[in-house]
């Protein structure tokens, strides 16, 4: 990663936000981005004069991954929760990437759309790409802002995601469907009560909906938690046995299948929680599956 060993802040500096306030998290976000003279949250500019994906800087910090055995919906590949040492800021796309994003990648570059496929427009999040094709996106954008563009790291999604929460989820250790769009036939809090009938709160959705509808983290992310799974650059483990405490990848990992985050329109609540993951192979495309892009400092 770009100057990251430059970039490395000593033991003192790296605090464990989950210790902080919300006013000390944002504080802390506002100084971050002011070390590389940004904003908290800001755009590149594309050789076009086009403005690039919106990202919020993510200052380094600790904080507790993973899950414990009593969270509602605990899964053995969420075991053990683990300390994670992320000594270096970074930024994250504010929302999952906009179809309207990648439609500028695919215009300039003849990238070939697959008419059997379903595409959304606008801002609603690009579905449909395989990792193949989000490395080409990312290395266009890069080339087009003359910056480093990737995907996060599992570790990174994740911090990001809590931005300083231990809960299941980042507003709480319960949701709604008002809240995160995942498939209200399946919530949560009917789930940990055990309750056999009830009526779902809100109508099932046939697709994801535009990005940045619902209510953000504290550090400004929005859809962290339903709407679209999204891929990582984490390649696959069964476990977080043996995780390297400042979020290097493992060396036993499975190569052909990566880790996806956040769960998604289609999938029960318990699936949208900060710890949940889900493999999906190399190859993998789905009209529930897309991604948030990191962008180095």
């Amino acid at each position: 990663m770009k100057h990251m060993e430059a970039l490395k802040l000593s033991t003192l500096a790296v605090p464990a936000v989950d210790t902080l306030s919300v006013e000390e998290l944002k504080a802390l976000q506002t100084q971050s981005a002011s070390r590389y003279g940004l904003d908290a949250f800001f755009q590149d500019t594309l050789t076009s004069g086009l403005a690039g994906p919106q990202l919020a800087v993510i200052p380094a910090g600790q904080f507790e991954m993973g899950s414990p055995h009593n969270e509602f919906g605990h899964r053995r590949e969420e075991y053990p929760q683990h300390t994670i040492r992320l000594e270096y800021d970074f930024a994250i796309g504010v929302v999952p990437l906009m179809a309207e994003e990648f439609e500028l990648f695919r215009t300039a570059t003849e990238w070939y759309k697959r008419p059997e496929l379903i595409w959304h427009r606008g801002r609603f999040p690009v579905i449909n790409v395989r990792i193949s094709d989000i490395k080409l996106y990312l290395a266009w954008l890069s080339e087009q802002t003359g910056q480093t563009y990737r995907l996060p790291t599992e570790p990174e999604w994740e911090y990001a995601a809590r931005a300083g929460s231990t809960t299941p989820f980042c507003y709480g250790s319960n949701v709604s469907c008002k809240e995160v769009n995942f498939n209200p036939i399946f919530p949560y809090q009917e789930a940990t009560e055990k309750k056999r009938w009830y009526l779902p709160r809100c109508i099932p959705s046939v697709s994801a909906s535009e990005v940045g509808l619902r209510t953000p983290n504290h550090w400004g992310l929005y859809d962290v938690h339903g709407n679209v799974w999204e891929f990582t650059s984490t390649h696959w483990t069964s476990s977080h046995l043996g995780a390297y405490r400042d979020g290097s990848p493992s060396h036993s990992a499975n190569p052909y299948w990566y880790v996806t985050k956040g769960g998604s329109w289609f999938d029960p609540a318990v699936l949208a929680r900060s710890a949940a993951r889900k493999k999906r192979y190399l190859d993998e495309l789905d009209t529930n599956l897309g991604f948030r892009v990191v962008r180095e400092l």
